[in-house]
Order: C-alpha cells, then structure tokens, then sequence
C-alpha cells in the first residue's frame, strides 16, 4: 500500500477519504484504522494531514454507530510530542464527540479522556483538557463527579505545562458546570491557578476571569472573584498585568456597573501609569472602550475626573508604542464627552499629537478625523493639521508617505474643496513624481476618488492641466505616470474630457523614445477605449494603434495588437 512509501505518504493521507470509500465501511474499519493507528510513527507533517481527516471520517466507518472506531488512531495523535498534531487530534476529538450517542460516550470516549488525563507523559495530560468541556453535559451524574475529579488533578499536576493547558480551559469547563460546582470546584481552582508560581499560567487564568464572572450572579462576584482580580491587576509579572489590560473591556462588561466603578476604575488608572511600556499600550488601546462602556448616569464625572488625568500623561509618554496605542483610539472620546468638553479638553491632546516626533501617534490622529468631524467640525483642527499632513507626506519613510496619501479623500471631504486647492493640492501632485513606484501608483488611485468626490468639472479645472503637462517631463517615469493618471481618470471624468484633453496627449506619446512609454500608450488606449466615441476610436485611436503594432520592440507589437483585439479594431 502507498502509505509505506516516504514520499507517496502525505499525499495518500490527503486522500484518504477516497481510500476508504474505495474500500467500504467494513474494511475501513476492520482494516484501515488498524493499519493507521500502527503507523502513527510518522513525519509531523503526514500526522497532522491524519489528525486533521479523521474528524471528518463518521460517515466513512458506517456513520454515529460506529464512530467509536476512530478513537483509536486520535487516541495515539493526541499523545504525540508535536504540538500542532496535538491540538489537532484534539479538535478532530472533540468534533466527533458530538457524534457518538450517550451511551457511546461514556462506554468509549469518557474511558479514553480518563487514559489521556492520567497518562504518565505530559503531551497525553495536556491533551485531556480539551476534552472535559465537549463530554460532561451528556454524562450520568457519578461520571460527571469522575470528571471534575481529574479536572481538578490536572490543575494542580507537577508539570507547568498541564496546568497552562488546564488554566486555558478553566472558562470554558466552568461554562458547562452546574451552578453550585462552578461555586464549589471552579473557584478554588481558579484562585489556585492565579496564584500559580508560573506567571504563563496565571496570565491564563484571567483569560478564564472572564467566563467565570460571566456564570456568578453579581452578589457572589465580590467575594469569589475580585480578590483574585485584585491580587492579578497588582501581579508582579507585567505579562499578567498585560493580560488584565488587553482584556479589561471584557472583565469589565462581565462585572457589571457598580465593580467597575469601585474597582475597575481605580484598577484601569494603576495599569495606565504601569511601569512597563506594553501594559500601559495594551491599557490606552483599551480606553475608550472603557469609557463607552461605563454607566451612562456617571460616565461623563468618571471620565473627567478619573480617567482624563492619565491620558494627558499617557500623550506625553516616553515610549511611542504607547503614545501611537492612545491615538488610534483617543478621537473617539470625542463623541462620548461632547463638543465643550471637546474644545476645552481633548483639543489641546489632539494638536500635541499631531505634533509628536513619531510619525505612527500624527498618523493615527490623522485617521481617525472622522470622529472629530462628527462632533466639532474639522476647521478647529484645520491650522495645526496642515503642518502635519505636510510632514507626513513628505517624510523619509516611503509607507508613512503611502498611508497619508489613503486618507487624503476622507480629508479632502472633510476639508471642503476651496481648502483643499488651497493647501493640498500641490501636495497630491508631488506625490505622483515621488521616487517610490507605490507612491506613485497610490497618488494615481488618490486623484481618482478626488475626482469622484469634487467632480469632473473640478478635475477638468484643477488636475487635468497638471497632470498632461507631465507629458513633456524629460524623465519617462514621469512621462508613464500622465498615462497612468489618464487610465484612472478617464472613466471619472467621462466623455467628453477624456476625448478633448487627454486622448490628444496619449496619441502624440505614442511617439516617445522609450520602449516602455510607447507600450503604455498601448495599454492605456485600450483601457479607455470603452469611454470614447467610435468615430474617434476608428480615425484617430486605430491608426496609432497599427503604427504600435509595426513598431520594432517585441513588447510594444503586443500590446498594440491586444490592444486592437480587445477594442474589435483589428
């Protein structure tokens, strides 16, 4: 058989649903698992192929009756040292759990979990804690306490590594226990596990905090959970500290109004001003979701008063990452606090980030205009802005350059035209001669949505003249990019424009020297050719085209020729 072979192998477990119907339900069963479950002494890539089409596999072995028979060979997968096999097996294990009846689960699943989960290596062990969770709703009560039972030995096993799998899957056991056993086993293991000497297991178990506090009635809350909540906000590793941050929306939604603001506030402002620069990142990306989320009847006073204070900190922090986290997200207070508080408090943030040295923090202001717009009006920003979209667009870093030229339409519509043919227009039009290829390929697609938004009559006025006098540029990148402007405006500005001002220009560059610009020309009359009239397009646009196509370069030919195909001049 194939599968004895090095290199046939992998492709044989891809296939191996056609092996096994080819073979049928029996022989599948009697044979094929057999053979596979000896075989498991493999290369990780053709394991994690076998791990991954077993859970698939029901049908083939004659269906739920009989999906039993593929615990064997998923069994010995979820041993393995690989990883990736592992947790793979696991999935596949879980996928078909639903599958078997309840009396299947507990004569063939339950017993194979119980071996996982007091096996004598650790892969086994970590592999059983993703099982608990898919099997205990659908057991007998003294199954379900067997169950708990090895939970419970798995969260205190010697090896870190069985109890990180045991913290990850701390939420999602509790999820699917009684009430009273979430009170009684879940908790006690859930404060032994935040207190764990490993802090890659305690950093776990706030993950789990938030399942856990979403299953308590909110009385039970301050006495079950917020010790531990406590004691890991103040935890003196900061990637538990972290973890706290990045997932504070959350604890904060499954505590409930009044902890949030006798514990959580004061918490949110101790990890703002931590002493490591990624939970205090991790906390400004987090702040205004706080604040949305804060009862309304006291948010405002909250947010003044408590939170406000350390984000005029955070603007001046010493690490970029923090400053760039808080400026993604702080024009969004805006719409909380309203247009006074506005003015009088986040403004001054605002025109201090849009003068920060790092590039990121005046880019994420700048993106994230819109909020402002909604609620004072861009003109407020209007002077401060202007120095620092000229800097951004003309800075030394070519991507920086390519994210402001993304949000140059959301500006221009938010600026209003005469501003923007004022200050920026200038600014669009050095882009399309910049040095880099993908600015000038960004500053093309930009003048096509200006051009959408202003108009053609503005085009016509505004753009058209500058960018055809590029025609004349001695350098051909230049000379190509008038062609590529033409492409992408052609459409926009319609008809008439497109025949009277550009097709004249296109044709007269069909006589350039470079190779490189006569085949634009090819391509570009092709590409407007759909907008032009067919008398032009037979007296003027074909005979070009037939010159192209005799010309001596192999490229220009080509695209000449395509270029009469697709237009049906040919």
């Amino acid at each position: 058989m194939a599968l004895r072979c090095e290199e046939l192998r992998l492709n044989s477990i891809k296939k191996l649903s056609t092996i096994a119907l080819a073979l049928g339900v029996e022989r599948t069963r009697t044979e094929l698992l057999p053979f596979l479950t000896d075989t498991i002494y493999d290369e990780d890539e053709v394991l994690l192929a076998l791990a991954e089409q077993l859970g698939s596999f029901t049908t083939l072995v004659g269906g739920p009756e009989f999906v039993h028979c593929l615990l064997p060979p998923l069994e010995s997968l979820a041993t393995v040292e690989e990883t990736v096999v592992r947790d793979k097996a696991v999935d596949s294990l879980r996928k078909i759990s639903h599958e078997h009846s309840p009396v299947d689960l507990e004569a063939h699943f339950v017993p194979l979990v119980k071996r996982l989960a007091s096996g004598d290596w650790f892969t086994s062990r970590t592999s059983a804690c993703g099982l608990f969770s898919v099997c205990y709703p659908r057991v007998s009560s003294t199954v379900k306490a067997e169950i708990r039972q090895h939970f419970r030995n798995l969260c205190s096993d010697d090896t870190p590594m069985v109890r990180r799998a045991a913290a990850s899957k701390l939420g999602e056991f509790a999820k699917v226990l009684e009430l009273e056993y979430v009170k009684n086993d879940i908790i006690p293991l859930f404060t032994n596990l935040a207190s764990d000497e490993q802090d890659s297991v305690r950093l776990l178990a706030v993950e789990a905090c938030v399942s856990i506090a979403q299953l308590l009635p909110e009385e039970d809350l301050e006495a079950l959970v917020m010790p531990t909540l406590r004691q890991a906000t103040e935890d003196k590793s900061w990637r538990v500290r972290y973890m706290v941050a990045d997932k504070f929306s959350e604890l904060q939604k499954a505590v409930g109004p009044e902890i949030t603001k006798n514990d959580l506030v004061p918490a949110f402002q101790n990890l703002l001003k931590d002493c490591e620069a990624e939970v205090r990142a991790a906390g400004a990306h987090k702040v205004k979701e706080f604040c949305e989320n804060l009862p309304a009847d006291g948010r405002e006073t909250i947010i003044m008063n408590h939170i406000l204070p350390y984000i005029k900190e955070l603007v001046s922090d010493t690490n970029q990452h923090v400053k760039s986290a808080l400026a993604s997200v702080i024009m969004g207070l805006s719409t909380i606090l309203g247009k006074d508080n506005t003015i009088e408090h986040l403004l001054p943030l605002f025109l201090a980030q849009l003068k920060d040295e790092c590039p990121e923090v005046r880019l994420n202001i700048i993106s994230n205009l819109d909020c402002v717009n909604e609620v004072i009006g861009i003109r407020q920003l209007s002077q401060s802005l202007l120095p620092a979209i000229v800097e951004l667009a003309e800075d030394t870093k070519w991507r920086v350059r390519l994210a402001i030229i993304e949000y140059m339409p959301l500006l221009a519509g938010q600026l209003g035209v005469e501003f923007f043919d004022e200050k920026l227009n200038s600014l669009c039009m050095a882009w399309l001669v910049d040095h880099v290829y993908a600015i000038r390929e960004a500053a093309t697609n930009n003048l096509m949505k200006l051009v959408e938004k202003f108009g053609a009559e503005w085009a016509q006025n505004t753009i058209v003249p500058k960018v055809l006098a590029m025609a004349n540029d001695p350098n051909y990148l230049h000379r190509m990019t008038t062609l590529f402007c033409v492409n992408a405006l052609s459409e926009t500005c319609g008809k008439d424009i497109t025949t009277k001002l550009m097709l004249p220009i296109v044709l007269k560059m069909a006589a350039d020297q470079v190779a490189n610009v006569r085949f634009n020309v090819a391509k570009s009359l092709q590409r407007i050719g759909p907008v032009l009239d067919s008398n032009t397009l037979q007296s003027e646009v074909k005979p070009v085209l037939q010159k192209l196509g005799q010309d001596e370069d192999m490229d220009v030919k080509y695209f000449a020729q395509e270029a009469l195909t697709v237009l049906a001049l040919a």
